[in-house]
């Protein structure tokens, strides 16, 4: 990645129509959120409080980002049955949407004939694309940026095919 490649707050901060975002893997091991997960796996328990330490910076950037008119909107490509930590970030996907996100969930056999990029990604106003690498084991690896105007294409066509098959989150069961 270039070292002036801009941050994601920087791009979303950018933003004036859209961000979309689109997530393929059936498992993160993000750091930031090893702490809930565990207890999430050992009490049942989600921490769904948009004012807790976890989820405050996470609302207060998404609100301010729709505040300013941008549509943001995930989709979530996952295989089924579902892994645990789809079901753990099923669980608090309420949060997300209390934000401001509309969230939907595409069974990935419902994805087979789609063309997807290889790698999760965000879109910014349908120009400007992030696509986020992780490790074999889900760890960050990074981020990479670009502004070819035909990957961006190509990723505005992949993530509203994912989209237009998806199920909105308040349908959607992780079970």
């Amino acid at each position: 990645m270039p070292q002036n490649a801009p941050r994601f707050a920087e791009l979303l901060a950018a933003a004036q129509e859209s961000a979309f975002h689109l997530e393929m893997r059936d498992s993160y091991g993000v750091t930031s959120e090893a702490s809930d997960f565990e207890r999430w796996r050992a009490t049942g328990e989600r921490d769904v409080d948009p004012a807790s330490d976890y989820w405050a910076p996470w609302v207060d950037l998404i609100k301010q980002t729709v505040a300013r008119g941008v549509i943001v909107r995930r989709a979530r490509v996952v295989s089924e049955p579902v892994s645990e930590y789809i079901r753990y970030e099923h669980a608090g996907t309420a949060v997300n949407v209390l934000a401001g996100e509309q969230v939907r969930w595409l069974p990935r056999r419902n994805a087979s004939e789609l063309a997807l990029p290889g790698n999760d990604y965000w879109i910014f106003d349908g120009r400007v694309v992030q696509f986020n690498h992780f490790t074999g084991d889900g760890a960050s690896a990074g981020a990479w940026t670009t502004y070819a105007p035909a990957v961006a294409r190509m990723c505005a066509d992949a993530f509203e095919a994912v989209w237009d098959r998806a199920v909105p989150h308040e349908k959607y069961t992780a079970a």
